[in-house]
């Protein structure tokens, strides 16, 4: 789904996913399998570093803040290429583990796209700032949609559940969990608006459905 697909989601689009242009500069942009990695780092935990030589089990990386460590081999991580940067489902990271999911997360969060799914997770971090992804043209963007036809949202969840009920006509289940100040309740919030949103939506195609019916000839 590209630039003119995401124009249905209208002021949300550049929240939700990459622009094409972004996804051209990264596909492009040069890297080195065998030497972009990571290592640990006591500010930041894990930081983006080039091996520039290796003796025996022991490697030498140049980290991007300038510093030049010495590490055991298993103790440093492949970065992934530049096409998987801001990912949208971890899962299918070509490399993972905890810097790579991490470092994803952290990239997503800049650009303010606070969605990210993990298998069948949706991870969320919370911005602490309002954003424009709960409109109602993002409600009736997500309506419908299977979950690999859009960004990561609590609206896809919503609907997942939403459309599994309609088709199961079985009660459905939504596990929203996280420390304090993750922002549980404002997701619950959202499944909430959700529901009544797609509900309204569908008592108003009832009622106008209805009038049809009754319309007395011309």
């Amino acid at each position: 789904m590209g630039d003119a697909h995401m124009a249905e989601f209208g002021a949300a689009a550049p929240y939700l996913r990459k622009s094409d242009k972004e996804r051209l500069e990264a596909q492009t942009r040069i890297f080195d399998l065998r030497s972009e990695c990571f290592v640990s780092d006591d500010k930041e935990e894990f930081v983006k570093g080039k091996i520039v030589s290796r003796d025996g089990e022991k490697v030498t990386v140049e980290t991007e803040n300038g510093k030049t460590v010495t590490v055991k081999e298993s103790d440093v991580h492949q970065q992934n290429p530049p096409k998987f940067d801001k990912i949208e489902d971890m899962a299918m990271l070509t490399f993972l583990h905890e810097p790579a999911v991490l470092y994803n997360l952290k990239e997503r969060y800049a650009a303010w796209m606070i969605y990210t799914y993990s298998g069948l997770f949706c991870v969320t971090v919370n911005p602490y700032k309002w954003l424009p992804v709960y409109n109602a043209e993002v409600v009736a963007a997500y309506r419908g949609k299977k979950r690999s036809e859009a960004p990561p949202h609590i609206f896809s969840i919503s609907d997942s559940a939403y459309q599994n009920m309609l088709t199961d006509r079985e009660n459905q289940s939504i596990l929203i969990t996280g420390e304090s100040g993750a922002g549980k309740t404002v997701n619950t919030k959202r499944v909430i608006q959700y529901f009544a949103s797609i509900a309204a939506i569908s008592d108003r195609k009832k009622e106008g459905t209805s009038a049809n019916k009754v319309r007395p000839p011309p």
